[in-house]
């Protein structure tokens, strides 16, 4: 038997996290329990969960900042309470209506490590800033390939970016691989780059669609956006734009 849970961390997004929960409420598969993660938010975001009722949302609360913190207990937590297949997004993000089918069907046919496809959100930017958050992550895909750091024998598959706030991977991958690293931030390729040590089970779903937050584009400017999605940091710049 299967078990699937969608883990979505969140900081200071009492704005934001509701469209979020819409989102997941409306997908056409509603056979998965939701766990916010409150990464000890100083806003309103827990009490936006508590309130909301469109589905069942279990919260729990990690002291330790850090969005690595925050998602490695909200992995852990579910596959301590039964799951065997977990999927993450962020409270700032729209999972597409088949998000979560495209995931399970994914998982199922390949056990391991899905990576689905990110757009920007359309409330966040118009057509310009969409086409730049696209060129922003094409370039940080390409750069990923190329980075010595991320080529080498130790690897079982090639790289492939893939987004934090679109993944899917089996519990025991998840376990095996050691998990999300808590430290440093960002954590994404470090993450990615334990789970090619451990398998070369890493695909690609272009079904499962995740319409991401352009606000650190505006936040940054493209210089500085390309410098966070290069995984070069934020600079003197705050790493969770508000």
């Amino acid at each position: 038997m299967t078990s699937l849970w969608v883990i979505v961390p969140a900081y200071n997004e009492a704005a934001r996290i509701t469209a979020t929960l819409d989102a997941l409420a409306a997908q056409t598969d509603r056979d998965f329990t939701l766990l916010v993660v409150d990464n000890n938010s100083l806003d309103r975001t827990t009490d936006v969960v508590r309130a909301y009722d469109r589905l069942p949302v279990e919260l729990i609360v990690e002291p330790h900042k850090g969005v690595g913190c925050a998602v490695d207990t909200g992995f852990r937590h579910a596959i301590a309470h039964g799951a065997t297949m977990l999927a993450r997004t962020d409270a700032d993000c729209l999972p597409r209506p088949g998000w979560v089918a495209a995931a399970r069907a994914a998982l199922v046919s390949n056990p391991g490590l899905v990576a689905g496809r990110i757009v920007a959100r359309r409330d966040e930017h118009g057509p310009v800033g969409r086409a730049v958050f696209r060129v922003v992550v094409a370039v940080a895909a390409a750069f990923g390939r190329l980075r010595p750091a991320n080529r080498g024998t130790r690897y079982l598959a090639p790289y492939r970016m893939h987004a934090g706030n679109n993944m899917a991977i089996t519990a025991a991958l998840y376990e095996a691989c050691g998990g999300m690293p808590r430290r440093p931030s960002p954590t994404d390729r470090a993450f990615l780059n334990r789970v090619r040590r451990t398998t070369a089970v890493i695909t690609r779903c272009k079904a499962m669609v995740v319409e991401n937050s352009t606000r650190r584009l505006r936040a940054y400017g493209l210089r500085g956006a390309a410098r966070w999605y290069l995984d070069r940091g934020s600079g003197g710049l705050t790493p969770d734009p508000r």
